[in-house]
């Protein structure tokens, strides 16, 4: 609350007194981009390195102030500076493009960059930006080359990560990716499996400052210039080895050239055609979660009858596995499954998203189909036993219709839990609700429209399924 009525009583343009009277310029980055941005540092726990950290603190000490890093997600770090609050300056890799000069203040350039098209030794088919017309390609979320590949027919896969793409790109995955050269140089190129095809455009790493902080963007402008005319700029290139002829363009930048880059604005808003977008990551969802459950419903009940009916040794195993996939994220083992066994099994975003949360949601249903089979009186078992039928018919015919009417319920929620639960899978490139959300709320400088349609077409998924098992219990109950 302190926070929030301070912003309110700054008047606009004051982000400069704010930093010199906090005596700390806050920096947005993720350190998920790992080298040579900013990365923690290994060898002191909470500190952090990158040459990013070593442009921070120079730009500080022009400032008279000190910097420090604030973790935050890289596509939202433009949303999260509008916000305001949370850090004054945004500066990892942060891409000049149409939209983003359309919504923040930019400095000067600090940093020229290639865009990097990158395919398998052994795909002779990629040849540039044109041959990649209805293709998978990787790239980051909310980029330059995610712009540059939804004007071109391309099928952009949004990825979080930067390694994530060049691994998917080797196991066939992708056709191909496209990203920063900085990027491609250290985590493509490591790996002998892959090429580079070359480079299709250009652009231009600047830091980005809130809207009507006009005097912070100018102090910040001179203290770049300073640092690149001393030579410090391109030293501290130098020591990450990523310096090149080129970026003496950043130490002979002027100011018209300034203007010329940030001349090219646009802006979106929520049409027909994202409304469209939406409706078809709802499919996704809907077909993920349908499938993960047509998985989890009769391996939980195998489960449940292995614990409670099998030979010990298999209550021993289904115990373990349902305490294993109850007890970690289920983040976790669709990472597990989709890159940690890509060597030795090979699934599509799609296969490993179901099979992924369908292996999980067993273990839940395991559990809910136990307390439905303990329910069901003992009496019914042995009287069906007394009666001479064998123990497979008599759970067929006597126990399993009883136990299913007491575990309807808590099935039909594990399945609502699991439409949300959907939204996980975004981690392993699967373009689900939630991330097609994320995806709209940053082009349309907006997460109310987005978050509201978002939130409907959940609710458009769920509700009917709560109806109808609401109609099925009851008709349960009268039979």
């Amino acid at each position: 609350m302190l926070v929030w009525l301070t912003a309110c009583g700054q008047k606009e343009g004051s982000g400069l007194e704010r930093v010199q009277r906090a005596g700390v310029l806050r920096w947005g980055a993720d350190a998920q981009g790992g080298e040579p941005y900013a990365m923690e540092d290994p060898e002191h726990p909470g500190q952090y390195r990158g040459f990013e950290v070593e442009l921070a603190d120079a730009l500080g000490r022009e400032l008279g102030v000190r910097a420090e890093l604030v973790q935050n997600d890289w596509s939202s770090l433009i949303p999260t500076l509008e916000r305001g609050g949370s850090f004054d300056v945004a500066m990892n890799g942060m891409e000049i493009t149409p939209t983003r000069a359309g919504r923040v203040l930019f400095t000067r350039p600090y940093y020229l960059f290639h865009l990097q098209l990158m395919a398998r030794r052994d795909d002779t088919t990629v040849t540039g930006l044109e041959s990649l017309r209805g293709r998978r390609v990787g790239t980051l979320s909310n980029s330059q080359a995610w712009e540059l590949l939804r004007g071109s027919g391309a099928q952009a896969i949004p990825y979080e990560g930067v390694q994530e793409p060049y691994i998917d790109l080797e196991q066939g995955r992708l056709d191909a990716v496209l990203m920063d050269d900085i990027i491609a140089q250290r985590y493509g190129l490591q790996r002998p499996g892959l090429r580079v095809v070359r480079d299709v455009a250009e652009g231009y790493y600047a830091i980005a400052v809130r809207p009507g902080e006009e005097d912070l963007r100018q102090a910040l402008d001179e203290a770049l210039g300073r640092v690149a005319r001393s030579g410090e700029l391109r030293e501290i290139f130098r020591r990450w080895g990523i310096d090149t002829a080129a970026e003496q363009r950043m130490v002979e930048w002027t100011e018209a050239q300034t203007r010329e880059v940030l001349s090219h604005t646009s802006t979106s808003r929520l049409d027909w055609n994202q409304v469209l977008l939406f409706l078809q990551a709802s499919l996704v969802t809907l077909g993920v979660s349908v499938g993960a459950m047509v998985l989890a419903i009769p391996l939980g009940m195998a489960l449940a009858l292995g614990r409670l009916y099998g030979p010990k040794w298999m209550g021993v195993f289904t115990t373990t596995y349902v305490e294993l996939l109850r007890g970690t994220p289920v983040l976790l083992q669709l990472y597990v499954l989709y890159y940690g066994l890509a060597g030795v099994l090979r699934l599509g975003p799609l296969s490993a998203a179901i099979l992924g949360l369908g292996l999980n949601y067993a273990a839940y249903e395991a559990e809910v189909y136990r307390a439905g089979l303990l329910a069901v009186p003992r009496g019914q078992m042995e009287a069906a036993l007394a009666l001479g039928m064998p123990t497979r018919l008599a759970l067929r015919r006597v126990v399993l219709p009883q136990a299913f009417r007491v575990a309807l319920p808590g099935t039909t929620n594990d399945f609502i839990a699991l439409l949300k639960d959907s939204s996980l899978v975004s981690v392993i490139s699967v373009v689900e609700l939630t991330k097609r959300m994320t995806i709209t709320a940053v082009d349309v400088r907006s997460w109310l429209l987005p978050g509201a349609l978002c939130a409907v077409l959940y609710l458009a998924m769920s509700y009917p399924l709560s109806r109808l098992a609401r109609m099925l219990e009851a008709k349960l109950e009268r039979a």
